[in-house]
């Protein structure tokens, strides 16, 4: 614990000019007591470490003192090209393995690019999560993100959408962040499924059985007994690809009605943004051209009637609904209490 310390010590002064104690104890999660037992120790193993005294004064390596301790295990080197997710990281449990990865490339820089992740990370920001939502961390899904690492399958404990307890043996292939919720990509009997994380009530790793057959993993991956405990990625599985196809057959599963609007020149702008985008795209492709006052009439696929009118209420004025006929009175009644409101 202490010697990855101390290389987390000498990467984070050789990535810097120079550093305080109390943001070397910041960083390191220590005391600035520790900081300085570190400093000693490290001078004596023959790292020039050299302290300045005073308010303004810090510590720093001498002599253009350069580590070769920069070789990224391959945790860190999967956790770095995550980097630009900071708050996934974090829920996945991958926070050290990505500061471990990024100092030890700010160490490989020469001194005059030593800022460029710092000057990177003020540029550009990613931020996962949907607006007018807390994130929320699912309580299986660190478990879950080792077993991905890992190529581990696990028994698992999932509730469907119909309120049943299931038990499923899955391969965890790939974990999906969509707009602040995380689902899994898995392989069971053959065929590949999407899980939502926070419908898992239980993750347990299936046993490897060690030498003493006490259960234990002892890291024999590849020995026979690990054979029911790991398993073998197929290499033409795309995560990105996979993930794609399948949003696009849920989206189009969940459509299943329709409704005849009629639409402004604006809300036919509108409407890819108010309702799925391929639908609304392919229904006004469909439609015949605009009517004598510039109008389109518009088949469009919708979930159910209820979310319809939650949807193309937001078009106001810019839509006219003409069929089903209970849809557009509902809409008559909406309008009517509107109406009333501004009187």
């Amino acid at each position: 614990m202490r010697a990855a310390r101390l290389i987390k010590m000498v990467l984070l002064l050789q990535s810097r000019p120079s550093m305080t104690g109390a943001e070397l104890a910041r960083e390191l999660e220590v005391s600035e007591r520790t900081v300085t037992r570190d400093a000693v120790a490290l001078s004596a193993a023959g790292v020039p470490v050299y302290a300045d005294r005073g308010r303004a004064g810090g510590y720093r390596l001498i002599g253009g003192y350069r580590t070769r301790l920069t070789g990224l295990g391959r945790s860190e080197a999967e956790a770095l090209f995550l980097s630009g997710l900071p708050g996934a990281l974090r829920e996945m449990g991958l926070a050290d393995a990505a500061s471990a990865a990024r100092l030890k490339v700010s160490a490989a820089l020469l001194p005059s690019l030593a800022d460029a992740s710092a000057s990177a990370a003020q540029r550009f920001h990613l931020d996962a999560p949907g607006w007018y939502h807390e994130p929320r961390t699912p309580p299986m899904l660190t478990r879950i993100a080792e077993a991905v690492w890992d190529d581990r399958r696990v028994r698992a404990e999932y509730g469907n959408r119909r309120g049943e307890r299931v038990e499923r043996l899955l391969e965890p292939y790939g974990l999906v962040l969509k707009a602040g919720v995380w689902y899994l990509c898995a392989r069971v009997d053959g065929t590949y499924r999407v899980y939502r994380i926070d419908r898992f009530s239980a993750v347990d790793p299936v046993d490897v059985e060690g030498p003493g057959g006490d259960g234990t993993d002892n890291g024999l991956r590849d020995a026979g007994d690990a054979a029911d405990a790991y398993f073998e990625r197929d290499p033409d599985f795309d995560l990105p690809a996979f993930w794609a196809e399948r949003a696009a057959q849920f989206a189009r599963s969940i459509l299943r009605t329709q409704v005849v609007v009629r639409v402004t020149a604006e809300g036919a702008r509108r409407l890819p943004h108010v309702t799925d985008q391929a639908a609304a795209r392919d229904a006004l492709a469909a439609a015949d051209g605009p009517d004598a006052a510039g109008e389109l009439t518009v088949t469009l696929p919708v979930e159910s009637h209820e979310v319809a009118y939650a949807q193309l209420m937001t078009l106001g004025p810019d839509v006219e609904v003409l069929a089903p006929a209970e849809l557009r009175a509902t809409f008559a009644a909406a309008a009517e209490r509107m109406a009333a409101r501004y009187v």
